[in-house]
C-alpha cells in the first residue's frame, strides 16, 4: 500500500483549475520529487495536501486513511510535516526554541499542567528540549542554539526548519523548494541532509527548480504542466521525456 495517494484531485478556483485530474502515489522510504514550470500547481499540491486547502474533486489517502476534512494540525498528527517556499521560522526565538515548537503536535501536556507547571509539564519539557537538541546536531547546527534564528545565514535557516518540521516525528516529509536561494555549498549540503533523513526512514517528497539536485536525490520525478501530469518515472527517463522538454524550453527549442 503507498503511503501517499491522490486520485483524481482537482483543485478549483473560481474559474482557474490549478490542479485538474492529478493521480499518483508515493511509497514509503524514498526521495521523490515534484517539477514543473513556474504556475505548474506544485505549491498547490503540497496545500491540497496539507490542509491549508480542500481538493474540489478527487481524494486523498495518507497510510490507508483519508485526509478529507482534517485541519492541518490533524494532518500533522498523522505524519506529515512540511517546509515552505519562503522561509516561516520565529524570528526573534533561538533556533533551540524554534525546533522545539516543532514538536507541538507530539505533546500531551494540558492547559491545566502548563498553568500550574506540573511535574508532567516540567518532563515533557525536558524530553522537548533533549529531541531539539538532538535535531539541531542532525541538521549540523548544535552550536546555534541560542542564536536568533533571524541572525543565522540563509542555509542555516533553511536547515533549521528542516528541523523544526522534523521535530513532529512525520513519516512523510515535504520540501518547498528546499534549495532555494541557496549557495553550491550549501546545496550539496541539503543533498547530504536530505540523504540522511531518508536513511532515518523519513520519506521526503520535494519541490524543487534546480535540476541538478532533483536528479541527484530523487528516486521517483513526477511533472505538472498547467496543472496536469505529463510525466512521471525515473530522473532519466523524465529527463529524456519530450513534453518535458516541451514544458520548460517549449516546442521549438524542445525540437531542436
Amino acid at each position: 500500500m503507498a503511503l501517499l495517494a491522490l486520485d483524481n484531485v482537482t483543485k478549483a478556483f473560481g474559474g482557474l483549475v490549478a490542479v485538474k485530474e492529478l493521480t499518483f502515489e508515493l511509497d514509503a522510504g524514498g526521495i521523490a520529487a515534484m517539477i514543473g514550470p513556474n504556475g505548474a500547481g506544485k505549491s498547490t499540491v503540497f496545500n491540497l495536501i496539507t490542509g491549508i486547502y480542500a481538493p474540489s474533486s478527487g481524494s486523498i489517502d495518507f497510510d490507508g486513511r483519508s485526509l478529507r476534512g482534517l485541519r492541518t494540525n490533524r494532518i500533522a498528527a498523522r505524519g506529515i510535516a512540511r517546509t515552505f517556499q519562503n522561509i516561516r521560522l520565529f524570528a526573534f526565538m533561538s533556533a533551540l526554541d524554534n525546533v522545539m515548537t516543532g514538536r507541538h503536535a507530539r505533546m500531551g501536556a494540558s492547559m491545566f499542567d502548563s498553568l500550574l507547571h506540573t511535574p508532567r509539564q516540567r518532563a515533557e519539557e525536558r524530553r522537548v528540549r533533549e529531541r531539539a537538541r538532538e535535531l539541531l546536531k542532525f541538521v549540523d547546527l548544535e552550536r546555534a542554539g541560542a542564536s536568533y534564528a533571524r541572525n543565522l545565514p540563509y542555509g542555516s535557516q533553511r536547515r533549521l526548519e528542516i528541523a523544526r518540521a522534523l521535530a513532529s516525528d512525520p513519516k512523510l516529509l515535504l520540501l518547498d523548494e528546499p534549495a532555494a536561494g541557496m549557495n553550491p555549498r550549501e546545496k550539496d549540503e541539503l543533498i547530504a541532509l536530505i540523504g540522511r533523513i531518508r536513511d532515518s526512514g523519513v520519506t521526503v517528497f520535494l519541490i524543487e527548480h534546480d535540476m541538478n539536485l532533483v536528479m541527484n536525490v530523487s528516486e521517483r520525478v513526477t511533472v505538472l504542466d498547467h496543472g496536469e501530469k505529463i510525466a512521471e518515472g525515473s530522473p532519466d527517463a523524465v529527463r529524456r521525456d519530450e513534453r518535458v522538454i516541451e514544458a520548460y524550453l517549449g516546442r521549438a527549442d524542445g525540437a531542436a
